[in-house]
């Protein structure tokens, strides 16, 4: 089992950035494969980034991609997503999630473990 508590979220100026970060505490988090998620309000929650074990594969949500990064440091149990040209329509609650699967998967119910998430606020 894994816990995950995420936090950098914050309220930020449209075209700035911010970088998140989520710890792990628990066994193994290196045979977890790690993801960011985000729920706006009224609307689904959304596929952000994934990052396999050992960051050789990486996904991105449609059209994030370019603008956010993800990695990890296993060593540290720590995941980050640095968001950069940050626009109104990222402004959600973050979350990291934990699945003890091989692949990234993008849907959300793969997940095995979620932290309590951290707001992103866009100030246009």
């Amino acid at each position: 089992q894994v816990q995950l508590v995420e936090s950098g979220g914050g309220l930020v100026q449209a075209g700035g950035s911010l970088r998140l970060s989520c710890a792990a505490s628990g066994r193994a988090f290196s045979t977890y494969v790690m993801g960011w998620f985000r729920q706006a309000p009224g609307k689904e929650r959304e596929f952000v980034a994934g990052i396999s074990r050992s960051s050789e594969y990486k996904h991105y949500g449609e059209s994030l991609r370019g603008r956010f990064i993800i990695s990890r440091d296993n060593t540290r149990k720590m995941v980050y997503l640095q968001m950069n040209r940050l626009k109104p329509e990222d402004a959600a609650v973050y979350y990291c999630a934990a699945d003890q699967g091989i692949d990234v998967q993008r849907d959300s119910n793969e997940y095995d473990y979620w932290g309590q998430g951290t707001q992103v606020s866009i100030s246009s």
